[in-house]
């Protein structure tokens, strides 16, 4: 029996903004030194990023500082983000949501009890005896260790299909502030959330978009302080230093190595790299640590550039972009390479089916 992935589908939230609209958004609005609105103007006006997609009914919602409010913003867009990419992914792997057996969860930019799920599952009309994970805290990475659990209890239950959803609402954690790291996260975070089908088939099953090979895992807890969430006055409030993207590359490049090593494989076997794309600094320095030139890169960068970091979504974002303008071979390899908070890494080995 293998793995495959059958649907995959993308979502934004409803809102868009330029780039140039928040550098005059955030002028306008925020008393700012000389020094921070220089920031604001090379990250937001010379940056790569065209703009980004924010669950707000209107851009003033960025000033909103009430916890409460901040948390219903999180759950009004994030439940409605997330159904809509499900049901692009259903859609594509012709299944009803009915039939689903199984559902897995992640996100880190708002609390709820119970999850998301408890909505996604309202919202699609999932039966009552689905299974169903909710996982927190797994920052930027988190898409690649969702797709693990998902994969875990389909070999386990067997039973199918799974679905995989990963959701952020950066914008709910906007936090107008002087030091240059929320800056930076002002700058660069957007909204989004991608959706996998997955279901357990014979070996000689043909069909579906790739097969799941393998995944790795990284956990680096001494470099915890260098990218985290923590609350402040009620709210989440992104820290970020500078290190950043160096150990991002390091990190990620570790268990991509020791992916590639368990399969007898080097990284000239991978057709196909879906890296997270954090930022211009991280890409260029995980593209460096792997030695992959810019053309590996470009559905990383292409993300970046149109959606800016969505967090977790972020990385299937790409691999949808390789799908769709790529057209992976069949047999062609991919590699899926995520990080985020903890310091954590994580890869994710595919063989794509279809061109």
């Amino acid at each position: 029996m293998k793995t495959i992935l059958s649907g995959l589908g993308t979502a934004t939230a409803p809102l868009y903004a330029t780039q140039e609209e928040a550098y005059k958004f955030f002028t306008t609005h925020c008393p700012l030194e000389p020094a921070e609105q220089d920031l604001y103007r090379r990250i937001l006006l010379d940056g790569k990023i065209k703009g980004r997609y924010l669950g707000m009914d209107a851009t003033i919602d960025a000033l909103e500082t009430d916890p409460d409010r901040l948390l219903a913003r999180f759950l009004k867009f994030g439940r409605s983000t997330a159904v809509a990419a499900a049901r692009r992914a259903l859609a594509e792997a012709d299944v009803e949501a009915a039939e689903l057996a199984g559902l897995v969860v992640n996100t880190c930019t708002g609390y709820l009890c119970p999850g998301l799920s408890s909505y996604i599952a309202e919202d699609l009309g999932l039966k009552p005896s689905i299974r169903f994970q909710d996982l927190m805290g797994m920052g930027c990475g988190g898409a690649v260790p969702n797709l693990e659990a998902a994969t875990s209890m389909l070999v386990r239950s067997r039973e199918g299909p799974v679905l995989s959803l990963a959701v952020e609402i950066c914008s709910a954690t906007i936090f107008p502030s002087h030091e240059p790291d929320l800056i930076v996260s002002n700058s660069i975070f957007g909204d989004g959330a991608a959706a996998a089908v997955l279901n357990l088939v014979q070996d000689d099953h043909p069909g579906g978009l790739a097969r799941v090979v393998d995944f790795a895992t990284g956990l680096f807890p001494q470099y915890r302080e260098e990218l985290r969430y923590r609350t402040d006055g009620g709210r989440l409030r992104n820290h970020l230093t500078k290190r950043v993207p160096v150990i991002g590359a390091q990190t990620g490049a570790e268990v991509a190595s020791r992916l590639l090593d368990r399969h007898g494989l080097s990284r000239d076997d991978i057709d196909w790299w879906a890296v997270h794309p954090g930022g211009t600094v991280v890409l260029a320095q995980v593209a460096r640590k792997l030695e992959l030139d810019d053309e590996a890169m470009r559905f990383s960068y292409h993300v970046f550039e149109n959606y800016g970091n969505m967090s977790s979504p972020s990385v299937l974002f790409v691999l949808r972009e390789i799908l769709d303008h790529g057209r992976p071979q069949p047999g062609h390899k991919g590699m899926l390479v995520t990080f985020g908070a903890g310091f954590s890494a994580f890869a994710a080995l595919i063989e794509f089916a279809s061109a």
